[in-house]
């Protein structure tokens, strides 16, 4: 799962998350439309598929330096997303994502545990800029979906993720455990993805595969570019 942990690019954090895709398989009944496939072999297809639907939203919890954040994103097939992330303690802050910038516009909250008071006034209701790595999309599907890590898994009892059967597999590392929802029904999409013992990571669910999502810069009036406050200009 990748990650970029820069304060201003806090939807690759969300988007950490995520390890997933290929054609769909449908159901018949109770019969198990992975029946004979490795877990691995699962864990592969519904990477593929994940990722050729393109667009999708997830919602969760991750941990991040100790603390708990809630987020939720909505992810075009372009790589530009959108959402939120804090919590109680540490405020909340919009994210957006555009091309090759993205865009945070905090809380007073979000801001005073980043820099004070003075720099929660100065940036109150301001999105700030910031160019993204490389100049790529930060909720690139490519690299939210890779099935590169996705190996030595086992298949364990199906579970239910919000109504819907899902397959379960698991992968062990260490003291950690990551534990892969799959879709049982309809295209074998990722419903869901679970870590224990990680001070980094969380669980996070996934809907709306393919439905459209439409991200769009902030005006330039209600941007802030960093680079020019540090200049006084």
């Amino acid at each position: 799962m990748a990650a970029n942990r820069k304060l201003l690019a806090v939807a690759a954090v969300a988007c950490a998350a995520a390890v997933i895709g290929v054609t769909g398989c449908s159901s018949d009944g109770d019969k198990d439309p992975f029946d004979g496939m490795s877990a691995d072999k699962i864990a592969e297809k519904a990477s593929k598929a994940s990722k050729d639907a393109g667009s999708y939203r997830m919602n969760g919890q991750m941990k991040q330096s100790g603390q708990s954040n809630d987020i939720e994103f909505t992810v075009a097939e372009s790589g530009d997303c959108k959402g939120t992330m804090g919590s109680p303690k540490t405020g909340k802050a919009e994210f957006l994502s555009s091309g090759k910038f993205s865009y945070t516009k905090g809380d007073d909250k979000f801001w005073e545990a980043q820099g004070g008071g003075a720099t929660a006034e100065l940036l109150k209701g301001r999105w700030v800029k910031q160019a993204n790595k490389g100049g790529k999309a930060v909720c690139n599907p490519d690299d939210m979906f890779s099935n590169k890590n996705l190996k030595k898994l086992k298949r364990g009892d199906d579970a239910e993720v919000g109504g819907a059967k899902a397959a379960v597999l698991t992968r062990k590392k260490g003291s950690e455990t990551t534990t892969f929802y799959v879709a049982l029904e309809g295209k074998p999409y990722f419903l869901k993805v679970a870590n224990k013992g990680s001070e980094g990571l969380g669980n996070v669910t996934f809907s709306d595969y393919g439905k459209a999502v439409d991200v769009k810069a902030p005006p330039a009036s209600e941007v802030v570019d960093p680079e020019k406050l540090a200049s006084g200009s």
